[in-house]
């Protein structure tokens, strides 16, 4: 399990912020099966009955990431929590097409426990990790195709740089069918307790080791 830390400047502004962590070992990623695949969409389809009429901002955990935002002086509006961006598409009606079971199990759980969560390729980590605010001329390719400017936003960094952010992830550490050792980090909502929190991560570990074999290990940053 990769060491990881929360920088004294997030703590001080957010002291109960905490992020979850599953390392998962010797695993195989391919294509969902069909039965993930139905309940993914299944759950899509429910939640798009329902964003038909709710507020977005009546969804606990995307009004709890927004507040996080402006606490940490990130514009909500201008630069979604990732769990916000696919609600928003879904309200929509863009469903989320089937990519990688890894890709498609990270996104279910993000829409599930509305919350950002990351997926990356273990081996292409150089670790140990920090969660911090970025710094002027921090940035990355983000997996949205596009440069991702860290300045001012809550990151995920290694001693190579910033890879992940409740925003969009980088290409440097993204997981592929090729990934047999992974992280996954939960970017948890406050108002959980740590029973709950660790409840929700076994559970999401014990879901993504039934489809990809392996075995899983989880901790609590900053608890």
């Amino acid at each position: 399990m990769l060491d990881a830390t929360i920088h004294n400047h997030i703590h001080t502004k957010i002291p109960n912020l905490t992020f979850g962590m599953i390392s998962y070992h010797h695993i195989a990623i391919g294509a969902s099966p069909q039965m993930i695949q139905g309940r993914i969409r299944y759950f899509q389809e429910v939640l798009a009955v329902n964003l038909e009429e709710q507020e977005l901002t009546d969804f606990e955990g995307i009004s709890a990431w927004r507040e996080i935002f402006k606490t940490l002086g990130i514009s909500p509006s201008r630069y979604r929590p990732s769990q916000e961006a696919l609600y928003r598409r879904i309200k929509k009606g863009g469903f989320l097409e089937a990519a990688h079971s890894a890709i498609d199990l990270n996104n279910f759980f993000s829409l599930e426990y509305q919350i950002p969560i990351g997926i990356y390729d273990a081996e292409k980590i150089d670790g140990p990790v920090e969660f911090k605010i970025g710094e002027p001329g921090e940035t990355y390719d983000g997996l949205n195709g596009r440069s991702f400017s860290a300045e001012g936003k809550l990151i995920t960094t290694d001693q190579s740089g910033a890879f992940g952010s409740p925003i969009v992830d980088s290409t440097r550490t993204s997981v592929s069918t090729d990934t047999t050792e992974a992280i996954q980090i939960f970017y948890l909502n406050p108002a959980l307790n740590n029973e709950e929190a660790n409840q929700l991560l076994e559970r999401a570990a014990q879901m993504f080791t039934q489809v990809h074999g392996g075995h899983a290990e989880w901790k609590i940053v900053g608890e």
